[in-house]
């Protein structure tokens, strides 16, 4: 098999990802290897080939997220305390609540607070990944709120 050139920046750049062809009727794909194969090359220039890396470190896809948990929603109190009652263990309801409250009143932590309602309101949607998000969102308005 007859070796081919591509420039260096390029061919560095294809190591770096897991690069798939389109998935078959059983959702199976196929591994490519456009740095080493004139196959596969062609097939990444067309356009067929896709980067499994880029799925998940997409600068879109960090947009999307932030466009998701960022969002200013103001529930009234009563409502929080159900939100933190149903996503917070029995013995910290109450310190969590208190200072949701508090970094809902505060200019510096009420993004925490924000990061709090919208991703409970997803888990409520059946997003389950995003109850992670809400007792960390508690954990940064403590931070925020001791600075």
């Amino acid at each position: 098999m007859a070796s081919f050139k591509i420039p260096r920046k390029l061919k560095k750049r294809l190591k770096k990802g897991l690069w798939l062809y389109p998935s078959d009727a059983d959702g199976n794909s196929t591994m490519a290897f456009p740095y080493r194969c004139q196959e596969d090359f062609t097939a990444y220039k067309k356009g067929t080939l896709r980067n499994l890396a880029d799925t998940y470190n997409s600068r879109k896809r960090r947009i999307a997220f932030r466009r998701k948990i960022e969002g200013e929603v103001v529930v009234p109190d009563e409502e929080l305390k159900t939100y933190v009652n149903a996503i917070i263990r029995k013995d910290l309801r109450r310190s969590s609540y208190e200072t949701l409250i508090r970094a809902k009143n505060s200019k510096k932590a009420i993004g925490a607070y924000y990061n709090f309602v919208n991703a409970y309101q997803l888990v409520e949607k059946g997003e389950d990944s995003f109850g992670n998000i809400c007792c960390l969102a508690i954990d940064k308005a403590k931070e925020l709120l001791k600075n």
